[in-house]
């Protein structure tokens, strides 16, 4: 127990399964996901979205593989890429069996919607062959039509025996390297599914509310269902499903783990609400600071105060801080008074202060490994 029990985060205990070579499950780290949208054929224009995807901060990436074109562009795409490569794939067998040759480090599959005993066998065949791992992927969107008809409509009992019966076929043929997601559009089904498939089986959980909305909405949504989740100690990779750009879905991902102590490194930005006390145009001001780090791939808590009230506390608590006053901003670092800037130098002075401490730091830890 840490000195601070009320942020103690007890993960579920889960089997691990690789993604090519990132661990999903277990004691691994909780790993962010996103998918491409664009055309998976055309390869360059796949390929480019990875790569700002990568420079983002994802772990593994989703393309999708509906056709024979965008398997055989797969080839290149997974030695372009970095991070792992899972093939989506929805009914076809073939592109299963293409996409595990192209080199998928895992499949999106749901085993039952395949055809055939013998198909099934023939994907499971080539995913050991080559090293590849699964996911099963429900949605209460497309649930099994004898289930609808069990239950009545989409609920959290009937996504769980979905992902038990796919789990089956899986188990039957003594394949076991796979992860599961149980997702919805409602945050109250999705997350009653996955509380309930957590206690119905020990492997890997893929967390994601599908379809959330757009940017806004769907970070306020994913935040809720996949935040209260993880809190709860459920999840072991996640996707923020966005109507936006992919790269967006990784920072807010990225973020919701940084929140909950979940995930180190990158920037943790805060600033305080706009209010009549402030001496700055604060709105502006954290702005201007939050773009001007926002790519900044170094562990360091910066925090941007309007005012004398709890501006600075907070800055204090911060690596580098700024406490807005009439005109002027106080520059903190590691709790202490180091600036007093002009309102409009204080985004160049947080700069320089930043890359002061990062120098800094890296030279304590050189010297401390000399020694």
């Amino acid at each position: 127990m840490s000195i601070r029990p009320y942020r103690d985060i007890v993960r579920r205990k889960s089997r691990q399964v690789m993604v090519g070579p990132v661990p999903v499950g277990g004691d691994a780290p909780i790993t962010v996901q996103t998918m491409t949208n664009t055309l998976t054929a055309d390869a360059e224009a796949t390929i480019a979205q990875i790569r700002r995807c990568e420079e983002a901060g994802v772990d593994i990436i989703r393309v999708s593989c509906p056709d024979e074109d965008s398997t055989k562009a797969l080839h290149k795409i997974v030695k372009a890429s970095r991070v792992p490569i899972v093939a989506d794939i929805h009914f076809h067998y073939k592109r299963a069996l293409e996409a595990a040759d192209a080199g998928a480090a895992c499949l999106r599959i749901n085993p039952g919607n395949i055809g055939s005993a013998e198909r099934v066998r023939e994907v499971i065949k080539a995913a050991k062959d080559h090293g590849c791992s699964m996911r099963i992927g429900v949605n209460a969107g497309s649930l099994e039509r004898d289930l609808l008809e069990k239950y009545g409509e989409p609920c959290p009992e009937a996504m769980v025996e979905s992902a038990l019966d796919h789990a089956k076929i899986l188990e039957d043929n003594d394949f076991f390297e796979f992860k599961i997601s149980c997702k919805a559009s409602d945050v109250f089904l999705a997350v009653a599914a996955y509380q309930q498939l957590a206690e119905a089986c020990d492997y890997p959980l893929h967390l994601g509310v599908t379809e959330a909305g757009a940017l806004r909405m769907g970070t306020v949504k994913s935040s809720i269902g996949i935040g209260s989740l993880l809190w709860a100690g459920i999840g072991d990779t996640i996707r923020v499903s966005l109507s936006a750009d992919p790269t967006e879905e990784v920072r807010v991902g990225i973020d919701i783990l940084k929140s909950l102590g979940l995930r180190r490194g990158g920037l943790t930005f805060v600033s305080c609400p706009s209010c009549g006390r402030a001496d700055v145009d604060l709105v502006k001001l954290a702005k201007e600071v939050e773009d001007e780090f926002k790519g900044l791939n170094e562990e360091i808590h910066i925090a941007v105060m309007g005012c004398e009230v709890n501006g600075p506390g907070e800055a204090r608590a911060a690596d580098i801080g700024v406490a807005g006053g009439r005109g002027i901003g106080l520059i903190f670092k590691n709790g202490e008074v180091i600036r007093k800037v002009a309102e409009k130098e204080i985004v160049q002075a947080m700069r320089e202060e930043v890359d002061r401490f990062i120098t800094e730091r890296k030279a304590a830890k050189t010297a401390a490994e000399v020694h």
